[in-house]
């Protein structure tokens, strides 16, 4: 994962990924078929640790805003600094590969709805706990949440201040909540 994750799918040759995961060539082949099946295993393996991470953060048994606010600044804290400047496994293969992978296409596009959804239902929590402002639908706000921490990802690679991402996480998520 993280050859791929460093050098891109295109960027990365057999020979990194034998040095990699310290296979011969046969091994390699015999336990993941060909480049293309060890990078889509690598990129679920990507999927499943963010979705994990999701499900603690959000957690039905943390009070919602709560979550939510856990959620947005782990975003901020992985957006920052050297993390930050490495980017996004998921964000970078969008951008190389969606549009001419459906295999790759149909794994991110699931991601993001299932981590709009994850949102949304963190969101319908704090409406039904009367956290939301008036006026603001879970479903809509989730997916501005999500379209901000993927645009983070890719922001960060600029290397903004973590103080500067956190005040507008907070700013953002302060527009939803009374």
């Amino acid at each position: 994962m993280g050859v791929f994750w460093s050098r891109g799918y295109h960027g990365t040759a057999l020979p990194d990924l034998l040095r990699a995961t310290k296979l011969s060539r046969g091994s390699l082949y015999a336990a993941f078929g060909d480049k293309h099946a060890l990078f889509l295993r690598a990129l679920d393996r990507y999927i499943a640790d963010a979705l994990a991470r999701m499900d603690v953060e959000l957690s039905p048994r943390h009070a919602p805003v709560d979550g939510l606010r856990t959620f947005l600044a782990g975003y901020v804290e992985r957006t920052s600094g050297a993390s930050g400047r490495r980017g996004c496994l998921l964000v970078a293969t969008a951008m190389e590969l969606a549009g001419h992978d459906e295999d790759v296409e149909g794994r991110i596009g699931g991601f993001f709805k299932a981590m709009e959804a994850r949102v949304a239902s963190a969101l319908s929590r704090a409406k039904a706990a009367g956290e939301l402002a008036a006026g603001v639908e879970p479903a809509s706000a989730a997916r501005i949440l999500v379209c901000f921490v993927e645009g983070l990802r890719v922001v960060g690679k600029t290397g903004p201040a973590r103080t500067t991402s956190q005040a507008t996480a907070d700013a953002l998520l302060d527009r939803f909540i009374r």
